[in-house]
Order: structure tokens, then sequence, then C-alpha cells
């Protein structure tokens, strides 16, 4: 009876919590817009959480991106907005991941998926572009992040240093660099230095 109620007393405290951190959805949708070019981010999809903790579509869009609101339960301010083309590959991992599975089981998961056609892959390059800040540089009343940082992915399913002309590892500060080289995850990296 006693690990029954320390459960309830850590577990419903911690749902409780998660939910208070939901905003509201006009809120989520003008933040998680942030991290898409100020010209498209009237048109953008957005996906955020409803009052429930799920994540649902908030707005459906109508131009070539989607965007993801700021997960309430996570630290600090992090949204992300990518390729429409991409949505198959974002979708299945969010899927894997509401399943409860890890990081590496996913990755194992959507190769496979991939090499066996399952999984449909960009077949050319797909921008995706995150955008993230400090709890002390965000106004939840707003949705507006001061002093955020962007870091850039450019998802090439298969590429490798040999094929881009790009190294493995960064050399340099804000360099472009290719991770996962070879794999059904490929993707080019810039992370512009700080100021």
């Amino acid at each position: 009876m006693k690990i029954l109620a320390s459960l309830f007393t850590f577990f419903v405290p911690a749902i409780l919590f998660a939910q208070s951190n939901i905003l509201p959805a006009e809120i989520q949708i003008k933040t998680a817009s942030l991290a898409a070019p100020e010209e498209l981010r009237e048109g953008v999809m957005v996906y955020g959480y409803n009052d429930q903790g799920e994540m649902v579509v908030l707005r459906e869009g109508n131009n070539q991106l989607v965007c993801l609101a700021d997960d309430p339960q996570k630290e600090g301010i992090s949204v992300t907005c990518y390729s429409k083309k991409l949505e198959p590959f974002m979708s299945r991992g969010r899927e894997l991941s509401a399943e409860g599975k890890g990081e590496m089981e996913k990755r194992e998961i959507r190769k496979k998926e991939a090499e066996a056609g399952k999984l449909p892959l960009t077949d050319s390059p797909g921008m995706t572009t995150i955008l993230s800040g400090s709890e002390e540089n965000y106004n939840r009343e707003t949705g507006e992040l001061k002093d955020g940082h962007f870091r850039y992915v450019i998802y090439i399913p298969y590429a490798t240093a040999e094929s881009t002309g790009l190294p493995e590892k960064p050399f340099a500060p804000g360099m472009p660099w290719i991770m996962d080289p070879g794999t059904h995850r490929a993707h080019i990296m810039i992370t512009p230095p700080k100021n």
C-alpha cells in the first residue's frame, strides 16, 4: 500500500505539472513558427499539445513546412520546422516514441522499414531548422523567445562524405559536416556559433 501511495504521490503531481505547463494553442503555434522563415510562418502546419499532453495538429497549414511546438515536459525551449517531404520519417519517429521506444530502438526500426521500402524517405535534400533557448528568455504570454539559437539539419539519405565533399566531423566553428553518413538518416549538420 505504501508503494502505491508513493507512486501516486510521485506521478500525479508530475502529470499535473506537465498539463499545467501546456500553453494555449495560439501561443504554441506562434512559438513553433519562430523556427520558420518569417515569410512562411502564417502558413506552416503546427503540431502541439492538447490539455491531456497529447501531441495533436494545432493548425493544418498551407505551405511546405511542418513545425513542432515546444515539449512542455522538457527543460528549456526547443521548436522545430521541417520540410513536409520529411513527414513520413518524422511522424514514424513520433509514433515509435508514443509506443515507448527509445532513441536507438527507433533508429533501428526506421532503418529496417526504410530498407524494406515500408518507410518512404526524401529523394532530395530536406531541411530542418531547430530553434532553442532558455526558459528565462521565453515569454509564455506572447510566445516570443529572445536570444534563441538556430541549428540546421539537412536530411540527405545515404549520402556520404565522398558524395558530398563534407567532413564527418566539424573542424571549424559553424561549419557543415555530415552525420550518420551512408545510412537512411544521413544528414548535414550546421550549428552556427552562439554570440
